[in-house]
């Protein structure tokens, strides 16, 4: 989830506005300050997470500065821009996946102990939801204006964004599979399909793991395990 320019209000007030792209927490902007509370399983550890990210990673990458925590809320610095899923409907999938490529190269250079602490050799730092759902973009989508969406971050391999940045396109894009090189030009590498195949396959079936412990069958537990058996019928 992200918050980018265009917003709806809220019905909490007229100066509160709920950001859109939001599916798993609840994110509202009031003037320049964007207020993220979270919801669903293991809050408080996320929230920390994503703060002490937002912390470590100010001046290293584009990330929103960080202005107060709570146990389970976390008040960030609004962040310009368009919301790369906005930019790919809009028909820029070319654009906006070659400056993910690009983007993830930066991401992968920071050291990850700046934010997971110990991290095993060869470990690099990983966003855990990267793709076009959590970036914003110049209108030109030649930019990447801010990362956002931290809570999953953690030191891991470096398949691990890249596959699942595709994995975004695939599930919510299909009509824009074609563009997925451009992805690959801006990384500068392209992994095998079966690695890739079986991160976004891992990191599907993680997903319905922690929906079941929440609720055991609830819609959010079915839509991953219909979401687990799509994907494993994928092929390239």
């Amino acid at each position: 989830m992200s918050h980018a320019d265009r917003t709806t209000q809220d019905s909490q007030g007229p100066d509160l506005e709920v950001m859109p792209h939001g599916y798993s927490n609840h994110t509202v902007r009031s003037g320049a300050v964007v207020t993220k509370s979270y919801q669903g399983q293991d809050v408080e550890l996320r929230c920390a997470q994503e703060a002490a990210a937002l912390m470590a990673l100010a001046g290293k990458l584009p990330v929103p500065p960080l202005i107060e925590r709570s146990a389970s809320t976390i008040s960030m610095g609004y962040m310009p821009g368009v919301h790369g899923q906005d930019l790919v409907a809009a028909g820029l999938a070319r654009e906006v996946l070659q400056a993910c490529g690009l983007m993830l190269r930066r991401i992968q250079a920071v050291d990850p102990r700046v934010v997971a602490g110990d991290a095993s050799a060869g470990a690099v730092l990983v966003h855990g939801d990267y793709g076009p759902n959590n970036l914003l973009l110049d209108p030109s989508a030649e930019q990447v204006t801010a990362i956002v969406d931290w809570e999953w971050v953690h030191a891991g391999d470096q398949v691990e964004d890249l596959a699942w940045c595709e994995w975004i396109i695939r599930m919510h894009h299909p009509g824009q599979v074609s563009s997925i090189g451009a992805l690959f030009d801006g990384y500068g590498y392209r992994p095998t399909w079966a690695v890739r195949h079986q991160a976004m396959v891992s990191r599907c079936r993680y997903y319905f793991v922690l929906a079941e412990r929440q609720e055991p069958g609830g819609d959010i537990a079915v839509r991953w395990q219909d979401r687990l058996s799509i994907t494993q019928g994928w092929s390239e």
